[in-house]
């Protein structure tokens, strides 16, 4: 969704996750233009994008969620099926407010529970995501959220989400202020360069830091180490335990995650890792730079 005609557009955090480019096309003016990741909030799932070059687009008109009521008539629109083009619309009612999903990656693992949504019967697909859920005066009143490859949500059948728009609105708002917290991140990512054993499915490399999945409760162990990255200039080997990250206790890759989204590429910090001999190391390293979390 475009909220200035400079092009500042808001999406779903999982629908940049791991981007190491992007490009926006303009359904209004047919252009494509090179995105850059302004900041995120993987605890909302939402993110702001800046298009290079924009200028005199045309904006979404934002309603107020605070007065969405069960009953009421909406339409979904995005990009079902992610084929591009004419946007699709589904039409349908609010079934439901105030809910909550737990969505998860591709390994059914690290999970981030969503909450406050508005559900919905109209049929919101994979590719729909970040796209406007409206009301029968066009205006906005959430951000569809729908699961799709590497996200998926644990629901009833047949339903579609949407994160309500002043909550999203507001985070917007922080994120282009500039002001990072413990769940909103601002600017580049900091990238680590490890990949984490999974549990179940495949881990990939990603998150700033490393891919999702790993073993719960003992710290995280890495699967592979990127060339050239800090992990591999400290020393860190695959089948090694990363057991703290900048002086935080790291027991599973949502944690590791967590305290990586806290810094910038960069910063320097200590990472506190066993190998597989069971021999304790430490070593400080400076932060790359990497895709969103």
């Amino acid at each position: 969704m475009v909220l200035t005609s400079s092009g500042e557009v808001l999406t779903n955090n999982h629908v940049i996750d791991g981007a190491t480019a992007i490009s926006v096309t303009d359904v209004g003016n047919g252009q494509t233009y090179t995105a850059t990741v302004v900041g995120y909030d993987i605890a909302q799932d939402l993110a702001v994008l800046q298009l290079h070059g924009a200028s005199g687009l045309q904006t979404v008109s934002i309603g107020n969620s605070a007065n969405v009521s069960v009953g009421q008539s909406v339409v979904g629109i995005g990009n079902a099926g992610g084929t591009g083009g004419t946007p699709s619309s589904a039409g349908g009612s609010v079934t439901a407010l105030n809910q909550s999903i737990t969505a998860t990656d591709a390994g059914n693992s690290n999970a981030e529970q969503l909450s406050g949504l508005i559900q919905t019967n109209a049929d919101i697909q994979p590719g729909d995501s970040g796209g406007p859920l409206v009301d029968d005066s066009g205006q906005v009143i959430g951000i569809d959220t729908a699961g799709s490859a590497g996200f998926q949500f644990q629901t009833g059948g047949g339903s579609g989400y949407a994160i309500p728009i002043n909550e999203a609105v507001t985070t917007a708002k922080q994120i282009e202020a500039g002001h990072g917290s413990a769940s909103v991140h601002i600017g580049l990512t900091a990238f680590l360069g490890i990949e984490v054993q999974p549990t179940t499915g495949s881990g990939g490399l990603g998150g700033g830091a490393f891919g999702q999945g790993g073993q719960q409760g003992t710290g995280v162990v890495v699967a592979a180490v990127v060339t050239g990255e800090p992990a591999e200039e400290a020393g860190i080997l695959a089948g090694d335990t990363i057991t703290s990250f900048a002086g935080t206790t790291v027991d599973s890759p949502s944690a590791l995650t967590a305290a990586l989204a806290t810094h910038h590429p960069g910063d320097k910090v200590q990472i506190e890792w066993t190998d597989q001999a069971g021999q304790a190391h430490t070593a400080t390293v400076q932060l790359a730079s990497g895709p969103p979390a």
